[in-house]
């Protein structure tokens, strides 16, 4: 299954580094167009040292890495672990999704068979 695809540690990650609203828009950014953390600070009412600081977590998530480029630290998704927690949120899903269906299976009428 999915969802054992994922060390414990590295799904507790995941959830605490999306559980921010900047974070998972700093995610977003990103994807659509690699960004210097300078850049993402100038997208936020908050100082370069707090933006750096969402970074760093995303980053020990591994959901986007940095690379140096000059003197700037480019901002990069690391699509892989995306998908990864695109996957054990569908596992999940489907956990459920098979929970709600026994019970609506349990929860349905007794089928009677006409008499002839």
């Amino acid at each position: 299954m999915v969802v054992d695809e994922l060390a414990p540690d590295e799904v507790d990650r995941l959830f605490h580094a999306l559980a921010d609203r900047t974070r998972r828009d700093i995610v977003v950014r990103v994807i659509e167009r690699e960004s210097s953390v300078s850049e993402l600070a100038r997208g936020y009412d908050m100082s370069f040292a707090a933006v750096q600081k969402h970074v760093a977590v995303l980053e020990r998530a591994g959901l986007v890495t940095k690379v140096r480029r000059g003197r700037e630290a480019l901002v990069r998704p690391d699509i892989e672990t995306i998908a990864r927690g695109a996957r054990l949120l569908r596992g999940y899903e489907d956990l459920w999704r098979g929970r709600v269906a026994r019970m609506d299976a349990l929860l349905e009428p007794p089928r009677t068979e006409p008499i002839d």
